[in-house]
């Protein structure tokens, strides 16, 4: 039905191709395995390593008292915004070989690299052998992906259950059977389980995995739709209903992610645009929409945009972070990647035909297919290693030893204060960015009136990012006239606001 494939004419050549693969993809993502997670939206995974290392330190023997009080405490401060599985996992494997952070960045990377498997699966059910090679090519090696899929937070394995979950929907779409029905279920709701923004995902796949084989109505009338559906509503539905109306820790978070009134502003789809070229590229947007049209089957476009549907929605539901947060759109990177390889394997298909009379030139081809998914590889590991972030553990060790583990601080510093969490065992409450937030009205309180209410009982001010204080020269102003100077350091400075100047 494919036709004789290109890049891997036989199986000892296509197991070499995989291999090739999927040893790129896991050895770029464990490049400088160690290194601190300050290479990816810091905020997010310390968040996530501040909750693991609460977790652990419940029940750790040999943890100093002072210590696992302020890790509960920290661990406590935080808002739980989805159940804790990855933030977990880590949490255990501590218990068996010791908190290294960089345990996370293994799990993670091999979450996506499974991932891997299941989207070539999917692909095969879409496109032609060479087609899937080229889909799984980019998924595997897109730098930005890379970097996301190795990051300490629960999105690698929400899209290792997306993938799942096509892929069994995709699977039912073929054939009807209770097996893959029940499979792409369990796998749907796993995925909104461990992060509840995949719904939107899920939903997109499943209903175009329907609509593929069936109408809308005998859609309604089919009994393994129900139960698909019901499978992948049960545990997020559970989690919800448990977090708002038992534990009451939900409520909260359900505030402030709905904007509706964004819609009618053109900021806000530059913004949006911006965040997906920062992930595909505006030419690798450009290129996976334009690939639709080189899906074969109408059944094949039919899921495929569905897929691209599902995102949609999803940025219009979640516009403040959709436009904010570039990793929201993580799980377009396997979107992207399908109809990027039918519109690949139209280019390799349209190249040896050309050269279908010389072996010398079909053998460049598949050299040059080689040497962009090598050096993409090595662009990526030389980009990891530029640079180190370890010497920020023992920086940040050296503010809190400073501050002397003092509660009451406030500071202007970077990533909301965790890195001082996570390394300098000091919780501080953070200044306002001069910057307000993404279309809100700046504060009218002037300098003054807010470092009066918000230094209120506070003992020490802490300073660790002067660009931010440079924004604000008010306040910079303020500290310097009024207060002395309590330790200073190269990287930061801290004002005593128990003891005024003498003027």
């Amino acid at each position: 039905m494919d036709g004789k494939s290109f890049i891997a004419p036989n199986r000892w050549a296509l197991a070499f191709v995989l291999a090739l693969l999927f040893g790129l993809g896991l050895g770029v993502r464990l490049t400088d395995l160690t290194d601190l997670p300050l290479d990816f939206h810091p905020t997010r995974q310390l968040f996530s390593a501040i909750k693991a290392r609460g977790i652990y330190y419940q029940t750790a023997p040999g943890i100093a008292e002072w210590q696992r009080e302020v890790a509960l405490r920290a661990f406590d401060a935080e808002a739980v915004i989805e159940p804790p599985v990855i933030d977990g996992l880590v949490a255990a494997s501590y218990r068996v070989f010791g908190e290294y952070i960089w345990i996370a960045r293994i799990y993670s990377s091999l979450f996506w690299i499974v991932g891997g498997i299941f989207l070539f699966l999917l692909a095969r059910e879409l496109l032609t052998l060479d087609e899937a090679l080229l889909s799984l090519t980019f998924y595997l090696l897109l730098p930005y992906g890379v970097f996301a899929s190795r990051s300490f937070q629960p999105d690698p394995l929400m899209v290792l259950l997306i993938l799942i979950g096509w892929w069994a929907a995709m699977r039912w779409s073929r054939q009807p059977a209770w097996t893959w029905a029940i499979l792409a279920g369990i796998a749907g709701g796993l995925a909104i389980f461990v992060k509840l923004t995949a719904a939107f995902f899920i939903a997109g796949g499943f209903i175009g995995a329907v609509l593929a084989r069936f109408s809308f109505r005998e859609a309604l009338r089919h009994p393994q739709v129900w139960v698909m559906s019901a499978l992948t509503v049960l545990p997020g539905a559970a989690y919800v209903v448990y977090g708002v109306y038992v534990a009451g820790y939900l409520g909260s978070q359900f505030k402030g992610r709905f904007f509706p009134e964004l819609w009618s502003n053109l900021f806000f789809y530059l913004r949006w645009e911006g965040k997906i070229a920062l992930v595909l590229g505006h030419l690798g947007l450009a290129l996976a929409l334009l690939g639709l049209f080189f899906l074969r089957t109408r059944q094949n476009r039919i899921f495929v945009t569905a897929l691209w549907a599902g995102y949609a929605f999803f940025g219009m539901f979640f516009g403040y972070h959709i436009s904010s947060h570039d990793y929201y759109s993580l799980p377009l990177v396997p979107i992207a990647a399908l109809p990027l390889g039918a519109l690949g394997g139209v280019t390799v298909r349209a190249l040896t035909e050309q050269a279908s009379g010389s072996g010398l030139m079909r053998t460049f081809i598949r050299f040059m297919l080689l040497f962009i998914a090598v050096m993409t590889s090595w662009q990526t590991r030389v980009e990891l290693l530029s640079v180190d972030y370890r010497p920020q553990a023992a920086f940040w060790a050296s503010v809190g030893e400073a501050l002397d583990h003092q509660p009451s601080v406030i500071a202007v510093t970077q990533d909301y204060g965790y890195p001082l969490v996570y390394w300098g065992w000091q919780r501080v409450t953070v200044w306002p960015e001069a910057r307000g937030e993404f279309f809100g009205a700046q504060s009218d309180e002037d300098t003054a009136s807010r470092f009066d209410r918000l230094t209120s009982n506070k003992a020490y001010f802490l300073v660790t990012d002067f660009e931010e204080l440079a924004r604000q020269p008010g306040l910079e102003e303020i500290l310097r006239g009024n207060y002395p100077i309590h330790a200073e350091g190269e990287g930061f400075v801290i004002f005593d606001l128990t003891r005024r100047l003498e003027k």
